[in-house]
Protein backbone atom coordinates (compact mmCIF):
# COMPACT_ATOMS: atom_id res chain seq x y z
CA UNK A 1 0.00 0.00 0.00
CA UNK A 2 1.44 3.38 -0.95
CA UNK A 3 1.60 6.40 1.36
CA UNK A 4 -1.32 8.19 -0.35
CA UNK A 5 -3.73 5.32 0.27
CA UNK A 6 -2.57 5.00 3.87
CA UNK A 7 -3.19 8.71 4.41
CA UNK A 8 -6.69 8.47 2.94
CA UNK A 9 -7.43 5.41 5.07
CA UNK A 10 -6.30 7.25 8.21
CA UNK A 11 -8.50 10.24 7.34
CA UNK A 12 -11.48 7.94 6.69
CA UNK A 13 -10.99 6.15 10.01
CA UNK A 14 -10.70 9.47 11.88
CA UNK A 15 -13.86 10.81 10.21
CA UNK A 16 -15.75 7.61 11.10
CA UNK A 17 -14.49 7.86 14.67
CA UNK A 18 -15.62 11.49 14.94
CA UNK A 19 -19.00 10.53 13.43
CA UNK A 20 -19.49 7.81 16.05
CA UNK A 21 -18.42 10.11 18.89
CA UNK A 22 -20.75 12.84 17.66
CA UNK A 23 -23.67 10.41 17.39
CA UNK A 24 -23.04 9.15 20.93
CA UNK A 25 -22.86 12.72 22.22
CA UNK A 26 -26.15 13.55 20.47
CA UNK A 27 -27.92 10.64 22.14
CA UNK A 28 -26.56 11.53 25.60
CA UNK A 29 -27.29 15.28 25.66
CA UNK A 30 -30.49 16.82 27.04
CA UNK A 31 -29.78 20.39 25.89
CA UNK A 32 -31.58 20.66 22.55
CA UNK A 33 -29.46 23.60 21.31
CA UNK A 34 -26.32 21.47 21.73
CA UNK A 35 -28.06 18.59 19.96
CA UNK A 36 -28.91 20.81 16.98
CA UNK A 37 -25.34 22.10 16.78
CA UNK A 38 -23.91 18.58 16.99
CA UNK A 39 -26.32 17.42 14.28
CA UNK A 40 -24.87 20.15 12.05
CA UNK A 41 -21.36 18.97 12.93
CA UNK A 42 -22.40 15.39 12.10
CA UNK A 43 -23.60 16.53 8.66
CA UNK A 44 -20.36 18.43 8.09
CA UNK A 45 -18.30 15.37 9.04
CA UNK A 46 -20.45 13.28 6.68
CA UNK A 47 -19.77 15.77 3.90
CA UNK A 48 -16.04 15.48 4.60
CA UNK A 49 -16.30 11.71 4.41
CA UNK A 50 -18.07 11.98 1.05
CA UNK A 51 -15.25 14.21 -0.19
CA UNK A 52 -12.67 11.54 0.69
CA UNK A 53 -14.82 9.04 -1.23
CA UNK A 54 -14.72 11.33 -4.31
CA UNK A 55 -18.48 11.98 -4.17
CA UNK A 56 -18.31 15.76 -4.42
CA UNK A 57 -21.93 16.22 -5.52
CA UNK A 58 -23.20 14.24 -2.52
CA UNK A 59 -20.80 16.11 -0.21
CA UNK A 60 -22.06 19.45 -1.49
CA UNK A 61 -25.69 18.40 -1.00
CA UNK A 62 -24.98 17.08 2.51
CA UNK A 63 -23.20 20.30 3.48
CA UNK A 64 -25.94 22.53 2.06
CA UNK A 65 -29.00 20.58 3.19
CA UNK A 66 -27.74 18.66 6.22
CA UNK A 67 -25.48 21.22 7.83
CA UNK A 68 -27.09 24.34 6.43
CA UNK A 69 -30.84 24.27 5.87
CA UNK A 70 -31.66 21.55 8.41
CA UNK A 71 -29.69 23.30 11.15
CA UNK A 72 -31.42 26.62 10.43
CA UNK A 73 -34.87 24.98 10.44
CA UNK A 74 -34.14 23.13 13.69
CA UNK A 75 -32.86 26.33 15.31
CA UNK A 76 -36.07 28.06 14.18
CA UNK A 77 -38.14 25.28 15.72
CA UNK A 78 -36.04 25.46 18.87
CA UNK A 79 -36.73 29.18 19.18
CA UNK A 80 -40.44 28.35 19.50
CA UNK A 81 -40.06 25.46 21.93
CA UNK A 82 -38.19 24.60 25.11
CA UNK A 83 -34.41 24.25 25.35
CA UNK A 84 -34.27 21.08 27.45
CA UNK A 85 -35.54 17.61 26.58
CA UNK A 86 -38.14 16.16 28.94
CA UNK A 87 -36.91 13.27 31.09
CA UNK A 88 -37.51 9.84 29.58
CA UNK A 89 -40.31 7.96 31.33
CA UNK A 90 -40.29 4.73 29.34
CA UNK A 91 -37.81 1.92 28.89
CA UNK A 92 -35.23 2.11 26.11
CA UNK A 93 -35.70 -1.58 25.28
CA UNK A 94 -38.38 -1.15 22.59
CA UNK A 95 -36.52 1.54 20.61
CA UNK A 96 -33.33 -0.54 20.79
CA UNK A 97 -35.23 -3.61 19.58
CA UNK A 98 -36.71 -1.65 16.64
CA UNK A 99 -33.26 -0.31 15.70
CA UNK A 100 -31.73 -3.80 15.93
CA UNK A 101 -34.45 -5.30 13.72
CA UNK A 102 -34.16 -2.46 11.17
CA UNK A 103 -30.36 -2.78 11.15
CA UNK A 104 -30.57 -6.56 10.67
CA UNK A 105 -33.01 -6.06 7.78
CA UNK A 106 -30.66 -3.55 6.14
CA UNK A 107 -27.69 -5.87 6.52
CA UNK A 108 -29.72 -8.77 5.14
CA UNK A 109 -30.70 -6.62 2.16
CA UNK A 110 -27.04 -6.02 1.28
CA UNK A 111 -25.88 -9.64 1.45
CA UNK A 112 -26.46 -10.33 -2.26
CA UNK A 113 -24.77 -7.14 -3.45
CA UNK A 114 -21.59 -7.48 -5.50
CA UNK A 115 -18.32 -6.63 -3.74
CA UNK A 116 -17.48 -2.93 -3.52
CA UNK A 117 -15.81 -1.77 -6.73
CA UNK A 118 -16.14 -5.13 -8.50
CA UNK A 119 -15.50 -4.69 -12.22
CA UNK A 120 -18.03 -7.39 -13.14
CA UNK A 121 -20.97 -5.84 -11.24
CA UNK A 122 -24.04 -4.92 -13.34
CA UNK A 123 -23.54 -1.18 -12.89
CA UNK A 124 -19.97 -1.45 -14.25
CA UNK A 125 -20.86 -3.67 -17.21
CA UNK A 126 -24.16 -2.14 -18.40
CA UNK A 127 -25.05 1.30 -17.06
CA UNK A 128 -21.73 3.12 -16.51
CA UNK A 129 -20.15 2.37 -19.91
CA UNK A 130 -23.29 3.59 -21.66
CA UNK A 131 -23.32 6.90 -19.78
CA UNK A 132 -19.56 7.37 -20.16
CA UNK A 133 -19.84 6.84 -23.90
CA UNK A 134 -22.99 8.91 -24.54
CA UNK A 135 -22.47 11.87 -22.20
CA UNK A 136 -19.70 13.76 -24.08
CA UNK A 137 -21.58 13.38 -27.37
CA UNK A 138 -25.14 14.09 -26.20
CA UNK A 139 -24.56 16.62 -23.42
CA UNK A 140 -21.08 18.05 -24.04
CA UNK A 141 -20.20 18.22 -20.34
CA UNK A 142 -16.94 16.52 -19.34
CA UNK A 143 -18.15 15.70 -15.79
CA UNK A 144 -20.41 12.67 -16.21
CA UNK A 145 -21.95 12.94 -12.74
CA UNK A 146 -22.96 16.56 -13.30
CA UNK A 147 -24.31 15.68 -16.74
CA UNK A 148 -26.43 12.84 -15.35
CA UNK A 149 -27.82 15.00 -12.52
CA UNK A 150 -28.46 18.08 -14.65
CA UNK A 151 -29.64 16.50 -17.87
CA UNK A 152 -30.60 12.82 -17.79
CA UNK A 153 -32.08 13.18 -14.29
CA UNK A 154 -33.01 16.84 -14.64
CA UNK A 155 -36.71 16.35 -13.88
CA UNK A 156 -35.83 14.09 -10.94
CA UNK A 157 -33.45 16.71 -9.55
CA UNK A 158 -36.09 19.41 -10.06
CA UNK A 159 -38.59 17.21 -8.23
CA UNK A 160 -36.19 16.79 -5.31
CA UNK A 161 -35.70 20.55 -5.13
CA UNK A 162 -39.48 21.08 -5.14
CA UNK A 163 -39.93 18.50 -2.36
CA UNK A 164 -37.22 20.07 -0.17
CA UNK A 165 -38.63 23.56 -0.79
CA UNK A 166 -42.19 22.42 -0.02
CA UNK A 167 -41.03 20.67 3.15
CA UNK A 168 -39.24 23.83 4.28
CA UNK A 169 -42.30 25.99 3.62
CA UNK A 170 -44.51 23.45 5.46
CA UNK A 171 -42.21 23.49 8.48
CA UNK A 172 -42.19 27.28 8.54
CA UNK A 173 -45.99 27.35 8.28
CA UNK A 174 -46.35 24.80 11.06
CA UNK A 175 -43.93 26.65 13.33
CA UNK A 176 -45.52 30.03 12.65
CA UNK A 177 -49.08 28.71 12.30
CA UNK A 178 -51.54 30.95 14.02
CA UNK A 179 -48.82 33.35 15.09
CA UNK A 180 -50.35 36.42 13.50
CA UNK A 181 -53.93 35.59 14.50
CA UNK A 182 -52.76 34.81 18.04
CA UNK A 183 -51.01 38.17 18.23
CA UNK A 184 -54.08 39.94 16.83
CA UNK A 185 -56.25 38.11 19.35
CA UNK A 186 -53.97 39.21 22.16
CA UNK A 187 -54.16 42.83 20.96
CA UNK A 188 -57.96 42.77 20.65
CA UNK A 189 -58.23 41.03 24.03
CA UNK A 190 -56.15 43.77 25.60
CA UNK A 191 -58.40 46.41 23.99
CA UNK A 192 -61.50 44.72 25.42
CA UNK A 193 -59.97 44.74 28.90
CA UNK A 194 -59.25 48.49 28.68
Amino acid sequence: MNAGLVGIAVIDILLFLFLVLTAIAITRLRNLFAVVMLAGVFSLLSAGLFVTLDAMDVAFTEAAVGAGISTVLMLGALALTVREEKPVTHSAFLPLLVCAIAGAALIYGTLDMPPFGAADSPVQTHVAPDYLKRTPVEIGIPNTVAAVLASYRGFDTLGEVVVVFTAGIAVLLLLGGGGRSRRLGDVTGERKKD
